[in-house]
């Protein structure tokens, strides 16, 4: 079966993306045709004001994907700007896109939505007032999507109630309304990037693709160009299947989903030291203060970790003795730095190998992307043929 994933270089990868989706990967690479590429014109959709860092991600990514497991003898690691027939497909699969199917695409108003939150979050924070950020994500929330439009009325009236000032509620809503806050997606690129999405999918005639349930609506929009495409001239696309994969359920070092923006993450790249500083520094039960108190495994995210990292038995004793007042939270917390460690040493010595020898990087690169190139030239053969444009 022929598979295609793709990342964006956005920085070094963490924990989460090993769990959520790398894991995944070096299984499907065994029984596969896999297709595996940094995804560099999609990262130009929302960062494109500054490039500085992208040759750099570039290159660390696929350092990541080496170390962890990704084998460039059974998988073809390639850049997506370097296989050009990605763009060519994209600007003629865009002819036959109703705009409609853009404007349901529910990436866009999601991402818009997570910065209205950050900026109502942020400026309360720095305002010194207090509320639960679960509360003022749902305001945000229900302001955005209760009606067609955002509804700042709406929000404007959930801050008063929840006793903010009503100048600086006017404040929020003028500057949401008003200022730049989301205006760096409102792009030709960002809205037609589900084109671009299915471009890099259909130009391999992918069978599959491994994605999450909330990338779900980009595989059937992917599916719904394939048809029109093949309907409206002749078959020559595959309509690919979703491999649902389950998302990660390695949280954050503060218990929140990691993520970079929220500084919580455990990179792939992170030495000992970092390491042991960033575990200890984790969240655990609440109601425990003191070693003397008997504690909850069952709500502590250190807990969580160990069940990724350390051996069954181990396991349970930590959680027998945890309930009994045995074992305190800083030798919990060390136990699980230790094991952490031994997780990532292999990928730390295979990064260090890999660090050194670009030459190697840029071979392992250039022979992926010549043969993406050929199977995608093949495809725009066809592409071209059915459409009439064989000039």
């Amino acid at each position: 079966m022929r598979i295609v994933s793709g990342m964006r270089p956005t920085g070094k990868l963490h924990l989460g993306h090993y769990f959520g989706v790398i894991k995944n990967w070096i299984n499907l690479q065994d029984n596969n045709e896999c297709f595996f590429f940094v995804a560099d014109w999609h990262a130009l959709t929302n960062k494109y004001k500054d490039t500085s860092d992208l040759k750099e991600n570039i290159y660390d990514l696929v350092i990541d994907w080496i170390s962890c497991g990704i084998d460039p003898s059974k998988a073809t690691i390639f850049v997506q700007s370097a296989v050009k027939q990605h763009a060519e497909l994209t600007l003629l699969l865009g002819m036959i896109t109703p705009k409609s199917w853009l404007e349901l695409n529910p990436s866009y108003k999601d991402l818009k939505f997570n910065l209205f939150f950050q900026y109502v979050r942020d400026f309360l924070l720095g305002k010194g007032i207090k509320i639960e950020e679960d509360t003022i994500r749902q305001i945000v929330h229900d302001s955005f999507y209760h009606k067609k439009e955002i509804d700042f009325e709406y929000l404007k009236e959930s801050l008063i109630k929840l006793s903010v000032d009503e100048n600086l509620s006017n404040e929020i809503v003028f500057n949401l309304k008003e200022g730049d806050i989301g205006k760096d997606i409102d792009t030709y690129g960002f809205f037609g990037y589900p084109v671009l999405m299915a471009s890099d999918i259909l130009i391999y005639k992918a069978q599959a693709v491994p994605v999450g349930e909330d990338q779900l609506p980009h595989i059937e929009i992917t599916r719904e160009i394939a048809r029109r495409f093949n309907n409206l001239y002749k078959p020559v696309f595959v309509e690919p299947k979703a491999l649902l994969t389950e998302a990660s359920k390695l949280l954050g070092t503060d218990g929140r989903k990691m993520s970079k923006s929220y500084g919580n993450t455990i990179a792939l790249s992170d030495d000992e030291e970092q390491v042991n500083k960033k575990v200890l520094s984790m969240k655990t039960d609440t109601q425990r203060v003191k070693k003397s108190i008997p504690g909850r495994p069952e709500v502590c995210n250190v807990f969580s970790y160990h069940k990724f990292f350390t051996d069954q038995e181990t396991v349970k004793q930590i959680d027998l003795k945890c309930r009994n007042a045995e074992i305190g939270c800083i030798e919990c917390k060390k136990i699980l730095a230790e094991n952490l460690n031994k997780f990532l040493l292999p990928i730390r010595e295979k990064r260090k190998e890999l660090e050194k020898d670009r030459q190697l990087l840029d071979k392992i690169i250039r022979e992926g992307n010549e043969k993406a190139k050929e199977v995608a030239s093949k495809t725009m053969e066809e592409v071209k043929e059915a459409m009439g444009l064989m000039f």
